[in-house]
């Protein structure tokens, strides 16, 4: 680990996230698994509570991670790429840290938008929601990402250079509950023992239920 790394884990975080968030949960998990100490802060999204943050992201959006400078970062993947800067979660290598990048990517744009959000109409809409009609486009683009992931996960144990790292936390928070939206990882089992190896890490943490 860098010594700009290790200077940096002496300082505490203040993390404003909402603990049923897949988003939120990332950046939590990272804190957890780099040992660094953190103050969480919740807050209820569902209950627009996110507006009263504007200030620190103009989005109105968690997660929010204050900096040691007294500035906000906010966006996960963002959050993931900082706190794991010369730390063993993010590869040296050029071309490593731009494959972690190209499943992060993935992750916000082919992945997230379909599981995530099935997760959420059904946690959060009530049964008789018009939203349920987007339930069978979402499920389908959905497992098109999955699918994406078991063709990876057959080759490789992880997502970049064969070992654990920010690309699995951030694909992991909505891949692991993805039966809350109607997925089922029975139909992947390379990403079914993916989740499975990425539990067992050492200073894994669930989220809430």
């Amino acid at each position: 680990m860098s010594n700009d790394w290790t200077a940096r884990i002496r300082a505490m975080f203040t993390v404003y996230g909402m603990s049923d968030s897949g988003n939120c949960y990332k950046v939590k998990l990272a804190l957890e698994q780099l040992a660094v100490p953190y103050r969480w802060i919740e807050v209820d999204s569902t209950r627009g509570q996110t507006r009263k943050f504007l200030a620190m992201n103009a989005n109105g959006k968690v997660p929010v991670l204050a900096l040691e400078d007294g500035s906000f970062l906010p966006e996960s993947n963002a959050i993931l790429y900082y706190l794991a800067e010369g730390s063993r979660l993010l590869p040296a290598g050029r071309p490593e840290r731009a494959r972690v990048l190209q499943w992060m990517f993935f992750e916000q744009y082919s992945h997230e938008p379909y599981l995530a959000v099935a997760r959420s109409i059904l946690r959060y809409q009530p049964a008789d929601s018009p939203r349920r009609a987007e339930l069978p486009r979402l499920r389908e683009r959905g497992k098109q990402a999955l699918s994406v992931m078991e063709e990876h996960l057959r080759r490789s144990p992880f997502f970049v250079a064969g070992r654990y790292g920010i690309a699995d936390i951030a694909l992991y928070a909505y891949t692991h509950c993805a039966a809350d939206g109607g997925f089922s990882l029975k139909d992947f089992p390379a990403v079914n023992a993916w989740v499975e190896r990425v539990s067992n890490e050492p200073r894994h943490v669930p989220m809430p239920p």
